[in-house]
């Protein structure tokens, strides 16, 4: 099979080699055929040596995978030949709250990654696609569209509530989408008037410019007529504090990425006094993963892709998604030969 390896800490040492071997399934597990994989910002860390921890050389990347199931291990129940089927990030983790094993054994590092043309996995360690969607489409679910779900869930989102998000990547706009569908209202933070143009275009209600107005607590207040935002999906890290500050009484403040920087001053009297609830997101167990989809297949939404790429320009993918210019998710296909 082929598979994309990283050789280095810079995207420049990704390469696609051949020839290397197909797994094979065991007991209780399953074989993909990965055909679609779809990039976030993690990805990125892990081919750019930023990661805490470095990876063992050569490194497939990727955490995100759609494929069809090729071959079952004995003892599988829960699959059959041909079915759609997507990888969860967190092996192992069905329900609740992870285990500390599980936290820190996810796909796309530390633990090998997907962008490879067949991939095991455990037989609970997959979901099924959604109805219709091609694998392009349902590669973006695993982690970006399950991040924005956890945050608007675990924020009580409903109809009337007001949301705000923060730039153009996949967790942004899978919140937007969500959102729009559960009747609420959404103000995005982009860095420009055309990002902002298609944010709107997708459904947001109002949009500001952080480039412009980096202070924009006040721009998000007045677009809420001063009472703030219920909802938070906090991708930015570094914005914890205004997000604090613009998010109405009793407000919640889903924190699930730091591309603007890991550190923030907090406004503690605004937190305690706002009865703020600030939590940290780490995408969601599989039992979520399946009431998202189940709730997909229930409405006609469709994940906005930036662009889709072939396996072979897999490294023009990574410098795409560094470059910051996409709107919406960076997916590379893998077709067969």
């Amino acid at each position: 099979m082929r598979a994309v390896q990283l050789h280095g800490d810079r995207i420049d040492t990704l390469v696609v080699a051949d020839g290397l071997p197909v797994p094979q399934p065991g007991p209780g597990q399953i074989l993909l055929r990965v055909r679609a994989v779809s990039l976030n910002h993690r990805d990125l860390f892990a081919v750019s040596g930023r990661l805490a921890s470095p990876v063992a050389l050569p490194f497939v990347p990727g955490s995100d995978a759609s494929g069809e199931v090729v071959a079952l291990g004995a003892g599988v129940t829960q699959w059959r030949i041909g079915e759609r089927a997507m990888t969860v990030f967190v092996p192992g983790w069905q329900t609740g709250l992870p285990t500390p094993a599980q936290r820190a054994g996810t796909l796309g590092a530390p633990l090998p990654g997907v962008l490879q043309e067949y991939v095991r996995v455990a037989e609970g360690d997959a979901v099924r696609a959604p109805e219709g969607w091609r694998h392009e489409e349902a590669a973006t679910l695993p982690i970006a569209a399950l991040t924005a779900w956890s945050v608007l869930t675990a924020g009580g989102l409903r109809a009337g509530s007001i949301v705000l998000i923060q730039g153009t990547g996949g967790v942004a706009l899978f919140a937007l989408q969500f959102a729009k569908a559960a009747g609420a209202t959404v103000i995005a933070l982009s860095s420009s008037e055309d990002k902002l143009n298609r944010l709107r275009a997708f459904g947001a209600d109002a949009g500001i410019d952080y480039r412009s107005m980096p202070a924009w607590v006040p721009a998000v207040r007045a677009a809420t007529g001063g009472r703030g935002v219920d909802i938070v999906v906090e991708t930015t890290g570094a914005t914890l504090g205004q997000s604090i500050a613009a998010t109405a009484l009793g407000g919640f403040v889903g924190v699930v990425g730091f591309v603007g920087g890991m550190a923030s001053d907090v406004p503690v009297r605004q937190l305690i006094g706002g009865l703020v609830r600030v939590q940290g997101m780490f995408v969601g167990p599989r039992d979520s993963f399946v009431r998202m989809v189940a709730a997909l297949n229930a409405n006609a939404l469709r994940p906005v892709i930036d662009r889709v790429f072939d396996l072979d320009d897999s490294r023009a993918a990574f410098e795409r998604l560094q470059g910051g210019a996409h709107v919406g998710k960076v997916v590379i296909a893998l077709p067969d030969r």
